[in-house]
Protein backbone atom coordinates (compact mmCIF):
# COMPACT_ATOMS: atom_id res chain seq x y z
CA UNK A 1 0.00 0.00 0.00
CA UNK A 2 1.33 3.51 -0.66
CA UNK A 3 2.89 5.63 2.16
CA UNK A 4 0.66 9.04 2.07
CA UNK A 5 2.78 12.17 2.61
CA UNK A 6 0.59 15.29 3.58
CA UNK A 7 1.19 17.89 1.14
CA UNK A 8 3.21 21.02 2.44
CA UNK A 9 2.67 24.54 1.38
CA UNK A 10 4.87 27.23 1.28
CA UNK A 11 5.09 30.70 0.41
CA UNK A 12 8.37 31.23 -1.96
CA UNK A 13 10.43 34.80 -0.93
CA UNK A 14 7.41 37.34 -2.70
CA UNK A 15 10.17 40.09 -2.93
CA UNK A 16 13.90 40.59 -3.50
CA UNK A 17 13.72 43.33 0.03
CA UNK A 18 13.10 39.96 1.91
CA UNK A 19 16.23 38.18 0.03
CA UNK A 20 18.40 41.39 1.24
CA UNK A 21 17.01 41.28 4.60
CA UNK A 22 18.58 37.90 4.57
CA UNK A 23 21.74 39.23 3.22
CA UNK A 24 22.19 42.03 5.90
CA UNK A 25 21.53 39.45 7.97
CA UNK A 26 25.20 38.10 7.37
CA UNK A 27 26.51 41.41 7.80
CA UNK A 28 25.08 42.61 11.01
CA UNK A 29 26.81 39.17 12.35
CA UNK A 30 29.45 38.33 10.07
CA UNK A 31 31.86 36.49 13.14
CA UNK A 32 28.97 34.21 13.59
CA UNK A 33 28.70 33.48 9.73
CA UNK A 34 32.02 33.02 8.98
CA UNK A 35 32.84 30.31 12.10
CA UNK A 36 29.69 28.83 10.64
CA UNK A 37 31.54 28.92 7.17
CA UNK A 38 34.78 27.10 8.11
CA UNK A 39 32.37 24.08 9.72
CA UNK A 40 33.58 21.81 6.55
CA UNK A 41 34.35 18.57 6.00
CA UNK A 42 34.69 17.16 2.57
CA UNK A 43 33.83 20.73 1.00
CA UNK A 44 30.50 20.25 2.82
CA UNK A 45 29.27 22.83 5.38
CA UNK A 46 28.25 20.85 8.42
CA UNK A 47 25.10 23.22 9.62
CA UNK A 48 23.67 23.45 5.80
CA UNK A 49 24.21 19.45 5.94
CA UNK A 50 22.26 18.94 9.14
CA UNK A 51 19.30 21.38 7.67
CA UNK A 52 19.21 19.33 4.59
CA UNK A 53 18.94 16.53 6.56
CA UNK A 54 15.85 17.93 8.22
CA UNK A 55 14.58 18.11 5.14
CA UNK A 56 15.61 14.74 2.97
CA UNK A 57 14.99 12.57 6.03
CA UNK A 58 11.05 12.88 5.87
CA UNK A 59 11.12 11.84 2.36
CA UNK A 60 13.41 8.87 3.03
CA UNK A 61 11.01 7.45 5.31
CA UNK A 62 8.65 7.17 2.27
CA UNK A 63 11.25 4.57 0.24
CA UNK A 64 9.57 1.42 -0.29
CA UNK A 65 12.31 -0.51 -1.62
CA UNK A 66 10.32 -2.64 -4.21
CA UNK A 67 9.23 0.54 -5.81
CA UNK A 68 13.31 1.37 -6.62
CA UNK A 69 13.34 -2.36 -8.12
CA UNK A 70 10.39 -1.69 -9.94
CA UNK A 71 11.54 2.17 -11.28
CA UNK A 72 13.84 -0.37 -13.73
CA UNK A 73 10.72 -2.10 -14.90
CA UNK A 74 8.84 0.63 -16.23
CA UNK A 75 11.82 3.23 -16.67
CA UNK A 76 10.07 6.13 -18.63
CA UNK A 77 10.18 8.64 -16.02
CA UNK A 78 13.57 7.86 -15.54
CA UNK A 79 14.80 7.70 -19.39
CA UNK A 80 13.16 11.87 -19.19
CA UNK A 81 15.21 12.41 -16.27
CA UNK A 82 18.32 11.16 -17.80
CA UNK A 83 17.90 12.73 -21.17
CA UNK A 84 17.02 15.80 -19.66
CA UNK A 85 20.20 16.30 -17.02
CA UNK A 86 22.81 14.79 -19.93
CA UNK A 87 21.20 15.27 -23.22
CA UNK A 88 19.73 18.66 -23.06
CA UNK A 89 20.42 20.90 -19.71
CA UNK A 90 24.27 21.30 -19.96
CA UNK A 91 24.11 22.61 -23.64
CA UNK A 92 21.00 24.67 -22.85
CA UNK A 93 22.50 26.48 -20.36
CA UNK A 94 26.06 26.49 -22.20
CA UNK A 95 23.86 28.60 -24.71
CA UNK A 96 22.16 30.40 -22.53
CA UNK A 97 25.24 31.79 -20.54
CA UNK A 98 27.21 32.59 -24.07
CA UNK A 99 24.02 34.27 -25.30
CA UNK A 100 23.35 36.90 -22.46
CA UNK A 101 26.68 37.20 -21.50
CA UNK A 102 28.62 37.68 -24.55
CA UNK A 103 25.60 39.52 -26.46
CA UNK A 104 22.93 40.71 -24.41
CA UNK A 105 24.74 41.75 -21.80
CA UNK A 106 28.07 42.82 -23.14
CA UNK A 107 27.64 46.16 -22.54
CA UNK A 108 27.97 45.74 -18.80
CA UNK A 109 30.41 43.29 -18.18
CA UNK A 110 34.01 42.92 -19.21
CA UNK A 111 34.70 40.22 -21.98
CA UNK A 112 37.23 38.54 -19.50
CA UNK A 113 34.77 38.67 -16.89
CA UNK A 114 31.57 37.29 -18.91
CA UNK A 115 33.29 34.00 -20.01
CA UNK A 116 34.43 33.18 -16.18
CA UNK A 117 30.73 33.97 -15.64
CA UNK A 118 29.69 31.49 -18.59
CA UNK A 119 32.32 28.92 -16.95
CA UNK A 120 30.50 29.03 -13.60
CA UNK A 121 26.92 28.67 -15.29
CA UNK A 122 28.03 25.34 -16.97
CA UNK A 123 29.46 23.78 -14.09
CA UNK A 124 26.24 24.37 -12.66
CA UNK A 125 24.28 22.90 -15.81
CA UNK A 126 26.84 19.88 -15.83
CA UNK A 127 25.68 19.01 -12.09
CA UNK A 128 22.06 17.48 -11.39
CA UNK A 129 21.04 17.72 -8.25
CA UNK A 130 21.47 14.86 -5.62
CA UNK A 131 20.32 16.17 -2.38
CA UNK A 132 17.67 19.28 -2.45
CA UNK A 133 15.31 17.59 -4.90
CA UNK A 134 14.32 15.35 -2.33
CA UNK A 135 13.12 18.24 -0.63
CA UNK A 136 11.42 19.23 -4.09
CA UNK A 137 9.91 15.51 -4.33
CA UNK A 138 8.85 15.85 -0.82
CA UNK A 139 6.99 18.95 -1.20
CA UNK A 140 4.95 18.04 -4.22
CA UNK A 141 3.80 14.77 -2.55
CA UNK A 142 6.60 12.84 -5.11
CA UNK A 143 6.84 9.06 -5.14
CA UNK A 144 9.61 8.37 -2.89
CA UNK A 145 11.38 5.44 -4.65
CA UNK A 146 11.02 6.51 -8.51
CA UNK A 147 12.95 9.97 -6.87
CA UNK A 148 15.76 7.64 -5.21
CA UNK A 149 16.33 5.60 -8.13
CA UNK A 150 16.50 8.55 -10.12
CA UNK A 151 19.05 10.26 -7.80
CA UNK A 152 21.16 7.31 -7.41
CA UNK A 153 21.19 6.68 -11.43
CA UNK A 154 22.16 10.31 -12.00
CA UNK A 155 25.11 9.88 -9.03
CA UNK A 156 26.28 7.09 -11.02
CA UNK A 157 26.60 8.95 -14.10
CA UNK A 158 28.32 11.97 -12.90
CA UNK A 159 30.81 9.99 -11.79
CA UNK A 160 31.90 9.12 -15.00
CA UNK A 161 30.65 12.04 -16.93
CA UNK A 162 30.87 15.62 -15.38
CA UNK A 163 34.17 15.92 -15.91
CA UNK A 164 34.62 15.43 -19.63
CA UNK A 165 31.22 16.69 -20.31
CA UNK A 166 32.24 20.00 -18.37
CA UNK A 167 35.61 19.86 -19.72
CA UNK A 168 34.28 19.61 -23.48
CA UNK A 169 31.30 22.49 -22.80
CA UNK A 170 34.67 25.20 -21.37
CA UNK A 171 37.09 24.29 -23.65
CA UNK A 172 39.29 23.14 -21.01
CA UNK A 173 40.93 19.74 -20.59
CA UNK A 174 42.60 19.96 -16.75
CA UNK A 175 39.33 19.82 -14.87
CA UNK A 176 39.77 17.72 -12.05
CA UNK A 177 36.48 16.43 -10.11
CA UNK A 178 36.87 17.04 -6.65
CA UNK A 179 35.91 13.44 -5.44
CA UNK A 180 35.53 14.32 -1.42
CA UNK A 181 32.61 16.67 -2.73
CA UNK A 182 31.33 13.77 -4.98
CA UNK A 183 31.88 11.16 -2.55
CA UNK A 184 30.70 13.19 0.25
CA UNK A 185 27.97 14.81 -0.55
CA UNK A 186 26.18 10.87 -2.18
CA UNK A 187 26.85 9.62 0.96
CA UNK A 188 26.28 12.72 3.41
CA UNK A 189 22.58 12.98 1.14
CA UNK A 190 21.62 9.70 -0.44
CA UNK A 191 22.85 6.62 1.37
CA UNK A 192 22.84 7.52 4.75
CA UNK A 193 19.74 9.04 5.09
CA UNK A 194 18.50 5.97 2.59
CA UNK A 195 19.41 3.78 5.72
CA UNK A 196 17.94 5.91 8.34
CA UNK A 197 14.43 5.99 6.43
CA UNK A 198 14.90 2.53 6.22
CA UNK A 199 15.51 1.51 10.01
CA UNK A 200 12.96 3.85 10.95
CA UNK A 201 10.16 1.82 8.33
CA UNK A 202 10.98 -1.28 10.36
CA UNK A 203 10.74 0.22 13.56
CA UNK A 204 7.33 2.16 12.79
CA UNK A 205 5.99 -1.19 11.61
CA UNK A 206 2.79 -0.27 9.78
CA UNK A 207 1.32 2.37 7.27
CA UNK A 208 -0.74 4.36 10.38
CA UNK A 209 2.40 4.65 12.62
CA UNK A 210 4.48 5.78 9.38
CA UNK A 211 1.57 8.06 8.55
CA UNK A 212 1.73 10.07 12.33
CA UNK A 213 5.32 9.62 12.26
CA UNK A 214 5.55 12.35 8.73
CA UNK A 215 3.03 13.96 9.70
CA UNK A 216 5.23 14.48 13.12
CA UNK A 217 7.72 15.66 10.64
CA UNK A 218 6.87 17.59 8.57
CA UNK A 219 7.55 21.36 11.05
CA UNK A 220 11.20 19.78 11.08
CA UNK A 221 11.48 19.82 7.32
CA UNK A 222 9.98 23.31 6.78
CA UNK A 223 12.62 24.85 9.95
CA UNK A 224 15.23 22.86 7.85
CA UNK A 225 14.08 24.67 4.95
CA UNK A 226 13.70 27.96 6.05
CA UNK A 227 16.93 27.93 7.80
CA UNK A 228 18.80 27.05 4.96
CA UNK A 229 17.83 30.16 2.83
CA UNK A 230 18.35 32.10 5.73
CA UNK A 231 22.27 30.57 6.01
CA UNK A 232 22.99 30.84 2.07
CA UNK A 233 22.43 34.12 2.44
CA UNK A 234 24.00 34.99 4.82
CA UNK A 235 27.06 33.39 4.28
CA UNK A 236 27.46 35.34 0.95
CA UNK A 237 26.19 38.75 2.12
CA UNK A 238 29.26 40.62 1.45
CA UNK A 239 29.10 38.80 -2.33
CA UNK A 240 25.92 39.78 -2.78
CA UNK A 241 25.84 43.52 -1.53
CA UNK A 242 29.06 44.19 -3.21
CA UNK A 243 28.21 43.15 -6.71
CA UNK A 244 24.86 43.32 -6.71
CA UNK A 245 24.11 44.61 -10.83
CA UNK A 246 26.41 41.35 -11.84
CA UNK A 247 24.12 39.29 -9.43
CA UNK A 248 21.16 40.12 -11.68
CA UNK A 249 22.28 39.81 -14.61
CA UNK A 250 24.01 36.17 -13.47
CA UNK A 251 20.56 35.16 -12.06
CA UNK A 252 18.92 36.26 -15.42
CA UNK A 253 19.80 33.52 -17.59
CA UNK A 254 20.14 31.09 -14.73
CA UNK A 255 16.23 31.81 -14.06
CA UNK A 256 15.35 30.96 -17.81
CA UNK A 257 17.59 28.14 -17.64
CA UNK A 258 15.43 26.78 -14.32
CA UNK A 259 12.50 27.55 -15.73
CA UNK A 260 12.97 26.11 -19.20
CA UNK A 261 14.26 22.78 -18.34
CA UNK A 262 11.53 22.46 -15.82
CA UNK A 263 8.58 23.06 -18.13
CA UNK A 264 10.61 20.82 -20.82
CA UNK A 265 10.90 17.83 -18.50
CA UNK A 266 7.34 18.08 -17.27
CA UNK A 267 5.30 18.56 -20.56
CA UNK A 268 7.54 15.23 -21.79
CA UNK A 269 6.56 13.53 -18.81
CA UNK A 270 2.67 14.44 -19.06
CA UNK A 271 2.86 14.01 -22.77
CA UNK A 272 4.47 10.29 -21.74
CA UNK A 273 1.31 10.24 -19.42
CA UNK A 274 3.15 9.39 -16.26
CA UNK A 275 1.72 10.15 -12.97
CA UNK A 276 2.27 13.41 -10.97
CA UNK A 277 4.09 11.82 -8.04
CA UNK A 278 6.56 11.18 -10.79
CA UNK A 279 6.31 14.15 -13.26
CA UNK A 280 7.25 16.52 -10.70
CA UNK A 281 10.25 15.23 -8.59
CA UNK A 282 11.50 14.29 -12.26
CA UNK A 283 11.06 18.10 -13.72
CA UNK A 284 12.88 18.85 -10.50
CA UNK A 285 16.13 17.49 -10.68
CA UNK A 286 16.61 18.76 -14.38
CA UNK A 287 15.99 22.35 -13.26
CA UNK A 288 17.74 22.19 -9.68
CA UNK A 289 21.91 21.55 -9.91
CA UNK A 290 24.41 20.11 -7.52
CA UNK A 291 25.61 23.74 -6.37
CA UNK A 292 28.19 22.08 -3.65
CA UNK A 293 30.15 19.84 -6.74
CA UNK A 294 29.69 22.90 -9.13
CA UNK A 295 30.99 25.43 -6.27
CA UNK A 296 33.87 23.26 -5.26
CA UNK A 297 35.55 22.48 -9.38
CA UNK A 298 34.91 26.50 -10.09
CA UNK A 299 37.14 27.22 -7.32
CA UNK A 300 39.53 24.30 -7.86
CA UNK A 301 39.89 26.03 -11.69
CA UNK A 302 39.48 29.33 -11.36
CA UNK A 303 39.95 30.53 -7.96
CA UNK A 304 37.35 31.69 -4.84
CA UNK A 305 37.59 35.31 -6.16
CA UNK A 306 37.00 34.77 -9.54
CA UNK A 307 33.92 35.34 -11.47
CA UNK A 308 33.31 31.89 -12.22
CA UNK A 309 33.02 30.73 -8.37
CA UNK A 310 30.31 33.66 -7.86
CA UNK A 311 28.36 32.59 -10.79
CA UNK A 312 27.88 29.09 -9.07
CA UNK A 313 27.29 31.25 -5.81
CA UNK A 314 24.20 33.54 -7.57
CA UNK A 315 22.90 29.75 -8.47
CA UNK A 316 22.89 28.71 -5.03
CA UNK A 317 21.09 31.61 -4.22
CA UNK A 318 18.63 31.67 -7.40
CA UNK A 319 17.68 28.35 -7.45
CA UNK A 320 15.77 28.28 -3.80
CA UNK A 321 13.09 30.77 -4.55
CA UNK A 322 12.47 29.66 -7.77
CA UNK A 323 12.40 26.22 -6.92
CA UNK A 324 10.02 26.77 -4.54
CA UNK A 325 7.65 29.11 -6.69
CA UNK A 326 7.87 25.98 -8.96
CA UNK A 327 6.80 23.56 -6.30
CA UNK A 328 3.45 25.81 -5.88
CA UNK A 329 3.09 25.37 -9.37
CA UNK A 330 3.67 21.74 -9.92
CA UNK A 331 1.10 21.40 -6.91
CA UNK A 332 -1.57 23.47 -8.76
CA UNK A 333 -1.31 21.76 -11.87
CA UNK A 334 -1.48 18.23 -10.35
CA UNK A 335 -4.86 17.25 -11.38
CA UNK A 336 -3.81 17.53 -15.14
CA UNK A 337 -1.85 14.24 -14.76
CA UNK A 338 -2.90 10.71 -14.21
CA UNK A 339 -3.69 9.56 -11.03
CA UNK A 340 -1.12 8.71 -8.53
CA UNK A 341 -2.07 5.01 -7.79
CA UNK A 342 0.60 3.58 -6.15
CA UNK A 343 4.14 4.51 -4.96
CA UNK A 344 4.93 1.61 -7.14
CA UNK A 345 3.41 2.74 -10.12
CA UNK A 346 6.18 4.12 -12.72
Amino acid sequence: MASRVMQTKITPPETHHQLLRLARAGLLQPELFETIGTLQIGGINLVIAVLIWLMIYPMMVQVEFTGVRNCFVKPKGLIVTLVMNWLVKPFTMAALAILFMRYIFASWISTDLANQYIAGMILLGAAPCSAMVFVWSYLTRGNASYTVAQVATNDLIMIFAYAPLAAFLLGVSDIIVPWDVLLVSTGLFVALPLGAGWVTRLALKNEAHLASFSFGMKPFSIAGLVGTVFLLFGLQANDIIAAPADIVLIAIPLLIQTVLIFFITYIWMKKWRQPHNIAAPGAMIGASNFFELAVAVAISLFGVTSGAALATIVGVLVEVPVMLALVSYANKTRGQFSNDLAEEKT
